[in-house]
């Protein structure tokens, strides 16, 4: 509505100003009408919806949830609360194979691709069940020794030579937790040059014995895989699951010797995701392809470390738990919720008793590890744990 002015004759000034004081206050009154009204309204746009249904393309078949018979007034408040927060990038719900909410945050759009941190971990370990089952890797029990033949391995701790890949993939090879340890400066600091420090970190434990997040392992864990496989960890991942999955990863960051990280620095679409996720909720098969078993979906999905945070982390999700890499574990209400989780609020959440995944993407915050930043990315895991715990 605009703002008109209509001004009287001037033969008299005061009156003059007293229209223009009455015409003002009306108008300014309109205004703020509308400025309420237009907020009304992109509110009530926020929660219909219309705000969060799925494009209309060629890669998912789509739904709604009242014909996959969910309540609409609880996703409507998760998208909601999405909207809200200032770093997340995309919300997407499958329920039952078909796509039945999607929306894209803070100038994102379905074609968005960005870095989805310890995401990457998942895939690794996806990657390692694919190279054993196709005979590139003989066995689990397989040693750290037996692929990297450049180390004087008996001039080191020989617990190290002894790590297997199985304890890599369960994050108990004996390497530190990083992140609560005094070597994590030293290996972001030495980023891009990771491999020497297999001997320059020791051991915090036996292999075996304790759980410890080793961003470290993970990157070795991926050369692993590329060295068994006798190609790149990249060429192999689109050979044996981005073309059976019909995804892309247009971006992958390497090291200086050219090693695709294992740890983390993929960039996916949430859509791509989404179809990652599939594939892990539906006992490894997509589109009828067996693209890696259900033994081995069973395997990594399974806990292997306990309450891996020794306490309560999140207020949605209880009884944090870890199965391979990057797979975790927790109660959500009364659900059983496995998820993978990325620096910043990536994740894709599997919820069997559902048939569903919900995937979110954000910015993955690189170097941010402070209280608050920590805050900004727990919102978006118990935004997605309080919907899980709500149905019914």
């Amino acid at each position: 509505m605009p703002v008109v002015f209509t001004i009287p004759t001037m033969h008299h000034e005061k009156t003059w100003q007293d229209s223009m004081k009455r015409s003002f206050g009306i108008d300014l009154s309109c205004v703020l009408l509308l400025v309420f009204l237009t907020a009304c309204e992109k509110e009530a746009d926020t929660i219909n919806g219309s705000y969060f249904a799925p494009l209309e393309l060629d890669d998912w078949e789509i739904s709604t949830p009242n014909d996959q018979d969910l309540d609409t007034t609880i996703i409507k408040e998760m998208y909601l609360s999405a909207s809200k927060i200032g770093h997340i990038y995309s919300l997407l719900i499958i329920k039952d194979g078909y796509l039945i909410a999607e929306r894209y945050f803070n100038g994102k759009n379905v074609n968005t691709a960005l870095p989805i941190a310890s995401l990457t971990k998942s895939f690794t370990s996806t990657l390692t069940g694919i190279a054993l089952e196709n005979g590139k890797l003989t066995s689990l029990d397989q040693k750290l020794s037996e692929f990297f033949p450049e180390f004087d391995w008996e001039s080191m701790d020989p617990r190290k030579s002894q790590i297997t890949i199985e304890q890599i993939l369960k994050m108990r090879s004996g390497y530190p937790w990083e992140e609560f340890s005094e070597y994590n400066d030293l290996l972001w600091s030495r980023f891009g040059d990771w491999l020497p420090l297999i001997e320059e970190i020791p051991l915090e434990s036996d292999p075996g014995t304790e759980y410890g997040y080793s961003n470290l392992m993970a990157h070795v864990l991926g050369i692993i895989v590329s060295r068994a496989a006798d190609t790149s960890l990249y060429d192999f991942a689109n050979q044996y699951l981005c073309e059976p999955l019909e995804i892309s990863i247009p971006v992958w960051w390497t090291d200086h010797e050219g090693y695709y990280y294992g740890h983390g620095d993929i960039h996916a679409n949430a859509r791509d995701l989404a179809k990652f996720g599939y594939l892990n909720l539906n006992e490894g098969t997509y589109n009828g392809l067996e693209i890696i078993s259900s033994k081995w979906i069973d395997d990594a999905l399974r806990p292997y470390s306990m309450d891996v945070y020794g306490r309560e982390i999140f207020d949605n999700f209880s009884g944090l738990n870890l199965g391979y890499m990057n797979w975790f574990s927790a109660q959500a209400g009364r659900y059983t919720v496995f998820f993978s989780w990325g620096h910043g609020g990536q994740h894709i959440f599997l919820l069997p008793e559902y048939n569903m995944i919900i995937v979110t993407t954000a910015d993955y915050m690189p170097g941010q590890d402070s209280e608050n930043d920590w805050k900004k990315q727990k919102s978006i895991t118990e935004m997605v744990g309080k919907y899980m715990s709500q149905l019914p």
